[in-house]
């Protein structure tokens, strides 16, 4: 029983490893005005958003995998003025109830010029543990608009692929990374 978990987790996280290695610049770079194009069209209240955020952090592709023990990774930019400044990677783990495979997107709008610059000049970001963030959440019966948002950062998380059954403990960090090529 063990030899097969250690099996398990051993698949598990060659698979998440891999992932990383397989996006240059331009293939996130074009990822991640996908997403945007996406989101906005999904939730005009997220272009307000954005049109007033002093930068946006976008993870195109976060893929997770787990069996009793998981992980994920993607990797992302941070967008300013239009422009993507610097490449973070979005690394977290998990242990609990939770077996599967899914693929997400996730973008994180910074309203306050604080809050970005705090995040920027930062070693690293523990989710849950850095600042205050608002989880954007659709179809919970109040319409999500601009007027609604009080705190400094926004999250969506959207475009689930695949299946996960997650009860667990996680924990995120969220790291600069070389330009890739």
């Amino acid at each position: 029983m063990i030899f097969r978990f250690k099996i398990i987790l051993f698949t598990i996280f060659m698979f998440i490893s891999q992932i990383g290695l397989s996006a240059s610049k331009v293939e996130i770079d074009a990822q991640i005005d996908e997403v945007l194009s996406k989101l906005y069209d999904f939730s005009p209240a997220a272009k307000t958003l954005a049109s007033k955020a002093e930068g946006i952090l976008v993870f195109p592709n976060i893929v997770k995998a787990g069996w009793v023990i998981g992980g994920s990774y993607g990797e992302g930019a941070l967008r300013v003025n239009d422009q993507n400044i610097q490449y973070y990677n979005n690394i977290s783990g998990s242990v609990g109830f939770q077996f599967g495979v899914e693929k997400r997107s996730e973008v994180i709008i910074f309203l306050d010029k604080t809050a970005l610059i705090s995040f920027q000049t930062s070693g690293g970001w523990d989710g849950g543990a850095d600042g205050s963030v608002a989880i954007a959440t659709f179809g919970t019966g109040e319409a999500f608009t601009f007027e609604n948002i009080k705190d400094p950062i926004v999250s969506f998380i959207f475009s689930p692929e695949g299946l996960m059954v997650n009860a667990s403990l996680e924990g995120t960090k969220i790291s600069k990374i070389k330009t890739p090529e």
